[in-house]
């Protein structure tokens, strides 16, 4: 039988190879013979960055040098996709317990101590253990994810075309009688067909005379838009695991009051002079200095300030100097980070807020836009 052709977007051998030879330089400075990367409800970037499968219900991918990796999927019904797309794994059904299989494929192999990347619970960490010595390796994963190959900074571009998708389809759409939900439909419309997926679209509407909503939601609601109200958004759209994100402000058949004028013209200065110092060599001392025109107008911000992105919610996380919840980390930025520049700029007593901002490629040189669309707050409508 003819093996039929699945049309999916692939990483280049070059690049798996890459990514094979820093897991395993990792693996030997920790002194472990064996990985297992796991994932669980579609999370757990670990497993789809080492083999190509996209986590759905669970996954645990054991990895050994000189060994076929082996990719333990639940559920049964997932094998054959998982199959297709993890075309270098030995992939087997999880059982009816897929920690109790990593260790009898652990015992098995005489393992001796063995590294965990992702979301392990207590339970399962107890299994392993059993099987072999358990050391965490998330930290060095992470290390590995700050920093982005040139085919993966591609993907993160179409993950933010996508995005800018769903920004544009909600302006379109942010119009007086639109309730929240459509307006989440209208987002996901917008890349469905295009082979996006929907990571997050935050949203937050509230009146701008008399405002009562500072920060995007998570979850929409049934409310309609009216003239006069805005709309805040914080929308990512993925490519196969590398979404974009960005940041908009948004009016509602109204021209921006005075207020949200202000906090706009704010959240924009500190958008260019956070970008302004973004470049290879700066640390985040200097992001927070650049930021401090936020609170020297004598506004603060709710969400970070700037956060690493693509793959996982990375290290630097960043707030105001005002905001900061611990000491800043000790971290240079460099050529192939990627961040998410994102002044949410508040008022003090959390009534009213903007948003702006984008995901960023930091260059030899400074920053690089991956998304297309135009800054500024924008107006709804076709227009």
């Amino acid at each position: 039988m003819m093996e039929e052709e699945f049309d999916v977007p692939r990483f280049s051998a070059g690049e798996m190879a890459r990514r094979r030879r820093a897991i395993e330089a990792a693996m030997a400075r920790a002194e472990i013979d064996h990985l297992v990367a796991y994932g669980a409800d579609r999370s757990g970037s670990a497993v789809q960055w080492i083999c190509g499968w996209p986590v759905t219900r669970e996954a645990a991918l054991v990895v050994a040098p000189g060994e076929r990796d082996v990719l333990l999927v639940q559920f049964y019904n997932h094998l054959p996709n998982a199959r297709r797309l993890a075309v270098d794994a030995d992939v087997r059904w999880g059982g009816p317990s897929t920690f109790d299989s990593v260790a009898e494929l652990l015992s098995a192999r005489a393992a001796s101590r063995v590294g965990l990347v992702g979301p392990i619970g207590y339970r399962s960490h107890q299994r392993l253990a059993s099987a072999a010595e358990p050391v965490p390796l998330d930290a060095a994963y992470t290390e590995m994810r700050l920093v982005k190959s040139p085919e993966e900074v591609e993907w993160l571009a179409c993950g933010a075309a996508l995005s800018d998708a769903g920004i544009i389809a909600l302006r379109e759409h942010a119009t007086p009688g639109a309730s929240e939900l459509d307006l989440v439909a209208a987002i996901e419309a917008s890349y469905l067909a295009e082979g996006g997926a929907t990571h997050i679209h935050y949203l937050g509407v509230t009146a701008m005379e008399e405002p009562a909503s500072c920060v995007p939601a998570q979850w929409p609601t049934r409310r309609r838009l009216r003239t006069g109200d805005v709309v805040t958004a914080e929308i990512s759209a993925s490519w196969w695991g590398y979404p974009g994100q960005v940041l908009r402000t948004i009016t509602v058949e109204s021209d921006p009051t005075p207020l949200y004028a202000e906090l706009h013209e704010v959240a924009e200065a500190a958008l260019d002079a956070v970008l302004g110092v973004l470049r290879p060599g700066a640390r985040p001392v200097d992001v927070v200095t650049a930021a401090g025109v936020i609170e020297d107008a004598g506004f603060t911000i709710y969400d970070d300030l700037v956060h690493g992105y693509g793959g996982g919610y990375f290290p630097p996380v960043l707030r105001t100097a005002a905001t900061m919840h611990s000491p800043l980390p000790d971290i240079e930025f460099a050529e192939g980070m990627t961040v998410v520049v994102q002044p949410n700029v508040i008022t003090s007593d959390e009534r009213a807020g903007v948003q702006t901002g984008e995901l960023v490629a930091i260059g030899s040189e400074g920053p690089t836009r991956l998304h297309a669309v135009p800054g500024g707050m924008w107006r709804g409508g076709a227009g």
